[in-house]
């Protein structure tokens, strides 16, 4: 089994560095060719039957790298998911790097446990692999979390800074463009590419809809219906974007007191979920003999199921308990 697991694994190492070098040696050709064209003809062309052909300079994803896993991926739907978390998330990934990465993860961690534990645990290293696939969509998650709390802490503050700078004479549309050099990211770049999207020709209303769709914050949408609402009821817009400030940054602050009161439940839930993993690993550790009955014996995998499904049940009461939605 090992055998076939390392073919495996070296067949797509070594396919991934074929395509890596293809792949480079055409962008550097593509890159030529739009230096050249932008120069006015400086290096060589290479004439055609049809024509030159243009290249296409605005692309969505790189459809030639993982071309069967992107397939599968818009098969099951979770393309535009996956797509959408990354750009959420600030990463400059596509959905394919992001599956290889958790490819490779798999492989690495079911080869090392392969060749570490001994022969009759061997049949278990599936499943501390497959947690281990999913390390790369947890450090999406987690940048991804952190952009949008960054995002929420400095969005009061810039619908003040819209605010004034309307009540000073400009547009709505030129204070949005303001913010990405009176704001750090990632506020300054999601305006800005709210405010160019408008600037070449989108509609307002799509422009912040998109916003909505990009930051998928309770917080933006009020924003996004309040701007739409005054476009076509009338009114202060000014003194809209002043209250909503206050009541988001009211929010945030209540968010931030329970959050400080519900920490003693969060690390409690930590702890009773950490403990059985650490024991369970030092026992292992010091007398493995009397842990392999878990693995071993039918009775001791149903025990050790049975376990680990309670583990995971009582993990999310706690932490359904301790989770306020404010």
């Amino acid at each position: 089994m090992t055998g076939y697991v390392l073919i495996a694994a070296v067949i797509w190492i070594a396919s991934l560095a074929i395509w890596w070098m293809v792949s480079r040696a055409f962008r550097h050709a593509d890159t030529d060719k739009i230096k050249s064209r932008l120069t006015g003809g400086g290096g060589k062309r290479k004439a055609s039957k049809n024509g030159p052909k243009q290249p296409a300079l605005i692309r969505t994803e790189d459809f030639s790298t993982g071309r069967l896993i992107l397939r599968l991926l818009t098969r099951y739907q979770l393309t535009e998911k996956l797509r959408g978390l990354i750009e959420q998330a600030g990463l400059k990934w596509n959905v394919a790097r992001l599956v290889h990465g958790c490819l490779a993860m798999f492989l690495a961690v079911y080869a090392l446990l392969w060749l570490v534990l001994p022969s009759d645990l061997r049949s278990f290293c599936v499943f501390p692999a497959a947690g281990a696939a999913f390390l790369p969509i947890g450090y999406v998650l987690r940048r991804r979390g952190q952009r949008l709390w960054k995002f929420e802490e400095l969005f009061p503050e810039s619908l003040e800074f819209v605010a004034r700078s309307m009540r000073a004479g400009h547009a709505f549309s030129v204070s949005l463009e303001m913010l990405h050099r009176e704001f750090q990211e990632p506020l300054a770049s999601e305006f800005r590419r709210t405010f160019e999207e408008h600037n070449l020709g989108l509609p307002l209303e799509s422009a912040l809809q998109k916003l909505a769709q990009r930051v998928p914050l309770l917080d933006v949408h009020f924003f996004v219906s309040a701007v739409l609402l005054q476009k076509r009821t009338g009114g202060n817009l000014a003194e809209i974007l002043d209250k909503l400030a206050y009541v988001i940054r009211e929010r945030f602050k209540l968010r931030g007191k329970i959050r400080a009161i519900s920490a003693h439940g969060r690390m409690t839930g930590m702890a009773l979920s950490s403990i059985p993993v650490v024991v369970g690993a030092m026992l292992f550790w010091v007398n493995p003999d009397y842990v392999r009955f878990f693995f071993t014996d039918p009775t001791g995998q149903i025990m050790i199921a049975s376990a680990v499904l309670l583990q995971l049940a009582g993990y999310g009461v706690i932490k359904k308990i301790v989770t306020i939605e404010v």
